[in-house]
């Protein structure tokens, strides 16, 4: 995936420069799907009209994993695939600052004076209809409209059915990752679904077999994997891109003990140990299984890349 260069990305708050003004946006963006998009594309074309600056403001790590402990998460985009996504949308800030219990404990006054005001010099924000903040989530958007009659700045609602969207669309793209239908998470998504990661020391079996995989360690522990099996994949590596068949699942046929993922590029021969790849996936093409023996398995992938070069070469040029 390609990263523009135009994006400006601020780890802290604290670290956002003095503007003449910005028309801002929060909220978590997890996925950065067509639902965000929209909204990413409200704030820009504001900004472009009043002469500001288009801020989004997101948390790491998510709120909820803060807040609510007892609920697993799984989220569609890490910090990095977020970034490039949010980048790509063409915004001019992205601000990821840390979420804490301290953070969570300033009043809906500090957080509009203090952040907002001081900080974002914001003119604009548009944001849900239903969008909670300051201690306890207690203040709603008819605080926030009060606070911006107050200090000088306008507020957008995102209206319930925008708001629904986000939602079914971000539920949606889970359950078709969750049953490895890659095409439906797409159409919600507007782009592949993407999983980035390091590459890792496997056990080479692939190698002996004659298909090298590279082990990938997800970007971090709550990124959503989707169903155990195989698909086609485009690697992102070094800024080029390759062809490449991936194996998600715990490799019954050598009685593998733990769940891998493991890709095998296609016209590849580098030793990338410790590198970043990004994966877009394409299309499902099997179940995992398991085979009497490594000759059988061995017989399954030739099919499996077979399949796969016949899916690249019938894409649209």
């Amino acid at each position: 995936m390609p990263i523009l260069m135009h994006l400006k990305t601020f780890s802290n708050i604290t670290d956002f420069p003095k503007t003449k003004g910005t028309v801002l946006t929060l909220g978590t963006f997890d996925g950065v799907h067509l639902g965000h998009a929209k909204i990413l594309n409200k704030i820009i074309e504001a900004a472009k009209i009043m002469d500001l600056e288009s801020v989004v403001l997101t948390f790491h790590p998510h709120p909820r994993s803060v807040l609510q402990t007892d609920i697993p998460m799984h989220l569609l985009s890490c910090v990095d695939e977020k970034s490039n996504l949010i980048s790509n949308a063409g915004v001019d800030h992205l601000v990821i600052h840390p979420f804490d219990i301290a953070f969570s404990q300033l009043t809906a006054e500090e957080f509009v004076t203090d952040i907002l005001v001081k900080k974002f010099n914001i003119k604009k924000i548009i944001i849900g209809y239903d969008h909670r903040f300051g201690k306890n989530r207690t203040a709603n958007i008819d605080d926030l409209t009060r606070f911006g009659m107050e200090f000088g700045f306008e507020v957008v609602q995102i209206t319930a059915e925008e708001v629904n969207a986000i939602t079914i669309s971000s539920t949606k793209i889970r359950k078709a990752l969750e049953n490895g239908d890659c095409s439906t998470a797409q159409d919600y998504l507007g782009h592949p679904y993407i999983l980035s990661g390091t590459v890792v020391k496997g056990q080479k079996l692939g190698r002996t077999l004659g298909f090298p995989t590279a082990n990938l360690l997800p970007c971090c522990e709550e990124k959503l994997i989707p169903k155990n099996g195989v698909y086609v994949v485009r690697v992102s590596f070094n800024n080029s891109f390759y062809s490449g068949l991936l194996n998600i699942g715990n490799r019954p046929t050598v009685s593998g003990a733990t769940r891998t993922i493991e890709v095998h590029l296609f016209d590849f021969s580098q030793e990338i140990y410790d590198s970043k790849l990004s994966l877009e996936f394409l299309t499902f093409v099997r179940e995992e299984q398991r085979f009497d023996s490594l000759e059988a398995l061995k017989n399954q992938i030739i099919s499996d890349k077979e399949q796969a070069m016949a899916y690249f070469q019938n894409l649209p040029k």
